[in-house]
């Protein structure tokens, strides 16, 4: 298996809404640990599987630099009532960032690679990368998010990302 190559916006993958992992087996280990280098390579703290072309529930993550997370069919539990706006990206809108409100904590559950349950409790960058990558297996893009004005503000971007995308795929 080759190295992952990202997906860009507006690949029609970025907006469909994915498939529960049911199979644990070598092939998802080593797609797993393909994810993981692709997120570390293109200098992200998160990435989605739709965001490498595979339509499952499955997502990666390491907000603190430190031990990657790894999170198959995730489902937020709870979610505070404060809420925080930030500036986030994506690797999928390159060069494009933009403020997002999102609850401030989050509850979750998911299974872990080796299919077992996790429960966590989420807050600050953590939960932030949690919710933008859970965004994505729900075909949610974090642009989808912005204000009227900040959408007004990248539309150029937009339609750039959108040129580049048709010529390499005509």
């Amino acid at each position: 298996m080759e190295d992952l190559k990202i997906v860009y916006y507006p690949s029609p993958i970025l907006r469909n809404k994915s498939k529960n992992i049911e199979t644990f087996n070598d092939k998802l280990q080593e797609f797993i640990d393909k994810m993981i280098d692709a997120m570390y390579k293109y200098d992200g703290i998160g990435l989605a599987a739709p965001q490498v072309g595979e339509n499952i529930r499955l997502f990666v993550m390491d907000p603190n630099e430190g031990e990657p997370f790894v999170y198959i069919n995730p489902e937020i539990i709870w979610m505070s009532e404060e809420k925080v706006k930030y500036e986030e990206g994506c690797l999928s809108l390159p060069g494009i960032y933009a403020k997002v409100e999102r609850p401030a904590e989050i509850k979750i559950k998911a299974l872990s690679r080796e299919g077992e349950v996790i429960e966590q409790h989420l807050k600050e960058l953590a939960a932030r990368v949690f919710q933008h990558e859970y965004d994505h297996l729900n075909g949610i893009l974090f642009i989808d998010r912005i204000s009227q004005l900040d959408k007004f503000l990248i539309k150029s971007k937009l339609k750039k990302l959108e040129k580049e995308y048709n010529k390499q795929n005509r």
